[in-house]
């Protein structure tokens, strides 16, 4: 089946913020009628969603031994490498709003890994620090990525461009 290129961008790349997609759509447009572009295999986000979600499948196996979902397991990666966030910052890092992470935070205070403490300058700004028994938790986790590693069949050039791809897609958000 031939590709073919687009000569103007459709509606719904119409945006700055869209080079990336805009190019992946026209490499993966094939030629046909109209609705070619609603056929599954010629969409960008399936084989993500579809590789996300077994991605995460596989992690959890791994997270349950530490009594952790995957969103607190990379809660607390970010907490592991910065000690002292406030919920906006954590929200940056994680691609998350304060309404999903009020609830993640407040679960991972129960479990003792995280405290949540309004700052002193500003009561609206909430600081979230990693407990001992937090910070402990680390040692448990620490074979989890080469765990996850073992379970895909890649080379690491591709993994790595997999990995510059995924991360050039993300500073788009």
């Amino acid at each position: 089946m031939h590709l073919r290129t687009l000569t103007t961008r459709p509606k719904l790349l119409q945006t700055d913020r869209a080079p990336i997609l805009y190019s992946a759509w026209r490499i993966i447009l094939h030629m046909g009628d109209k609705y070619d572009c609603l056929k599954l295999d010629n969409q960008i986000c399936f084989p993500l969603y579809a590789c996300a979600k077994e991605i995460v499948r596989r992690y959890k196996p791994l997270l349950d031994k530490l009594d952790l979902t995957y969103t607190q397991y990379i809660t607390m990666m970010v907490m592991w490498e910065h000690e002292r966030l406030n919920v906006k910052e954590l929200g940056k890092y994680l691609y998350l709003d304060s309404g999903t992470l009020t609830p993640l935070l407040k679960t991972l205070e129960k479990k003792g890994y995280l405290s949540r403490t309004r700052s002193a300058d500003d009561e609206r700004n909430l600081i979230i620090t990693i407990t001992d028994k937090g910070m402990a938790l680390r040692d448990a986790a620490i074979e989890v990525p080469s765990k996850m590693g073992s379970c895909f069949n890649m080379e690491p050039e591709d993994a790595a461009t997999l990995y510059r791809l995924l991360h050039k897609l993300m500073e788009t958000f």
